[in-house]
Parts: structure tokens; sequence; C-alpha cells
């Protein structure tokens, strides 16, 4: 059994950063493969960003791509998303996931374990 636990979340101004934490427990980040998603007052949740087993590979949602970055830290079984250059629609709850698969995904149902989220604020 994996279990997650996600920091990190905040009130933040339009344009600012911050960092999220998952750490994992119960098995190593070198045999699951990692991802995150949000979701917005009113909306489904999304995917955000997915990096593969052994901080291989990373993907990220287009709405993302050039302001948020997943790594992780095997040391401290841990997978950060640094998000920069936030914007109000980046408001939502972050859930960090694990998958037993060797790749990852931007489906949901890939992901078997999931933390209880974080939330993220961003004024205007």
């Amino acid at each position: 059994q994996v279990q997650l636990v996600e920091s990190g979340g905040g009130l933040v101004q339009a344009g600012g950063s911050l960092r999220l934490s998952c750490v994992a427990s119960g098995r190593t980040l070198s045999s699951l493969t990692m991802g995150w998603f949000r979701r917005a007052p009113g909306k489904e949740r999304e995917f955000v960003a997915r990096i593969n087993r052994n901080g291989g590979s990373s993907y990220y949602a287009d709405s993302v791509r050039g302001r948020f970055t997943i790594s992780t830290d095997n040391a401290k079984n841990t997978v950060y998303l640094q998000l920069n250059s936030l914007k109000p629609e980046d408001t939502a709850i972050y859930y960090c996931a694990a998958s037993d698969a060797p790749y990852g995904s931007e489906y949901e149902s890939r992901y078997r374990y999931w933390g209880q989220g974080t939330q993220v604020t961003v004024s205007s």
C-alpha cells in the first residue's frame, strides 16, 4: 500500500511561485510513476504533469507547460511540482498520484494511489 501526503499549497499573488511536495511511503519512488492533477472550483479534476520511474521523462498539460516543473528526489521519496508565473486560473486543489505502470499517463484511471490534496489559491 502506498500513502501520499501533499504539502506546500497556499495563497499567492498572480505571477508568484509555489513548490508543492508529495511524500510517498510504503514503496520507493523508483517503483512508481508519479503524477499531479488538479481540481478547480466547479470543474472536473484534470491532468497537470507526470514523470516516469526513476525521474525519467516528464510530460505536461498545455496549460502549464513552460511554467510548472515536476521532479523527484528518491533519497527523500518525494515528488515536487514547482509552480511559476502563477495565474488566477491555476487556483485549484492539487493532487499527487502514483501508478504501478512503468510509463505515465494523463488519465486518472491509470493511477492507483492518491493523496488528499493541497489548496493553491492565486489572487489577481
